[in-house]
């Protein structure tokens, strides 16, 4: 007889639990812990990102609600609302951080074995940050204005497979630029940005390090034409390469590329500027309009997960709900990518969300999802009681 348990149980599957408690003592999570434990606590709020509960009771009722479902998952009842409140409160984010950088390993493994883009084999990232609205009355630490609160995502996107590779979680004051100072690169990465993160010091030490980066100029940037080349490639119209005045001034061989695109589709002039010095002006134009998918990233994450709205207001609680959303993005592109399914990413989740306690083979449903199961065989039709 074949049977498989839920499909929410073989994705909890994906985190091998000798893993998940290494996690849990390197950072001591369950100290003074009575009873409830961090996996209960995990299980709970991947389901408040995966079932998309808008509150603790919408959590606590949702798992209560499939109380004979809940023991082949390694929780024997649901928590009670004031017992997951306390543990988001108290039990350390970086827990559920450790979490999503071991899940990351398995995902990335899996997009190394995807057809590249780019012909090229450097590695290719793009940096960005978004603002999270939080109400300054409910979340007095949040400090963005004087009337309103915030705090602001920072994340690095893999183009390979466009997975997450690292995020932070700031408050919505702090500027982009100086979260990007403190990420170490490798030598050859190709790092996309848009104007926000224009800092001439920092262009100076990524080219020094070796680091290829791509971004658009500010309309009031300084200047010096060193030499013009050919305009070659579609929609190409000027190709030179630059000396910003501030390095010209003081006398430092510090080149770049200053490139001007006319863009067809919103009828407007792109300037790019670049410290690779070889490549085709289209194929940087091409690179930075990838940039987009950090942006759709960011998108799929507010629309698909819950992070909009909190069920805590401490910024414990917060900076959970934010790393639990990032861990179930990262399980959605994992199945995405597994999948023999053409998916898009919101069909997956709202189809995922009705099937979560159902005992269907996850690894079959993703490649067929609107095939009927397999009948039962003959030992499961013995089981079945007499009409």
């Amino acid at each position: 007889m074949t049977t498989v348990c839920s499909i929410f149980s073989q994705i909890l599957q994906l985190f091998p639990r000798s893993e998940f408690e290494a996690a849990v003592r390197k950072h001591r999570a369950e100290r003074h812990a009575r009873g409830f434990t961090c996996w209960g606590q995990f299980i709970a709020m991947l389901f408040c990102q995966l079932g998309r509960a808008h509150s603790l009771s919408e959590i606590t009722q949702g798992l209560a609600a499939s109380e004979g479902k809940l023991r082949h998952l390694g929780l024997e009842q649901a928590p009670a609302k004031s017992t997951l409140a306390y543990a988001n409160q108290h039990r350390p984010w970086e827990l559920y951080q450790t979490v999503f950088l071991d899940l990351l390993e398995r995902c990335r493994s899996l997009a190394d074995t995807r057809q590249r883009k780019f012909r090229f084999k450097n590695k290719l990232v793009s940096l960005d940050a978004t603002v999270i609205d939080l109400s300054l009355e409910l979340y007095d630490w949040a400090h963005f204005r004087r009337t309103k609160g915030a705090v602001k995502l920072h994340l690095l996107l893999d183009h390979d497979g466009y997975l997450p590779r690292f995020a932070v979680l700031t408050d919505g004051k702090t500027h982009e630029i100086r979260v990007a100072r403190q990420i170490a690169f490798d030598p050859g990465t190709i790092i996309v940005v848009d104007r926000g993160y224009n800092d001439y010091d920092w262009f100076e030490t990524l080219t020094v390090q070796g680091v290829w980066f791509v971004t658009r100029m500010k309309e009031n940037a300084d200047y010096v034409v060193i030499e013009e080349r050919p305009a070659k490639g579609k929609n190409v119209r000027s190709d030179q390469v630059v000396s910003l005045f501030r390095h010209a001034r003081q006398q430092k061989d510090l080149f770049f590329r200053r490139i001007t695109v006319w863009d067809e589709e919103n009828e407007r002039e792109l300037v790019f500027l670049t410290n690779h010095l070889t490549w085709a002006a289209s194929t940087i134009a091409t690179v930075y309009k990838d940039r987009w998918q950090v942006e759709l990233f960011f998108r799929s994450l507010k629309q698909l997960c819950k992070i909009k709205s909190f069920v805590g207001t401490s910024a414990n609680a917060v900076k959970t709900q934010v790393w639990t959303a990032l861990i179930a993005m990262l399980l959605l592109r994992f199945l995405q990518l597994k999948a023999k399914f053409n998916w898009v990413l919101s069909n997956l989740v709202a189809l995922l969300r009705q099937q979560l306690f159902v005992h269907r083979d996850l690894w079959v449903w993703i490649d067929e999802p609107f095939q009927p199961p397999a009948p039962p065989d003959a030992e499961q039709l013995l089981l079945l009681p007499a009409k």
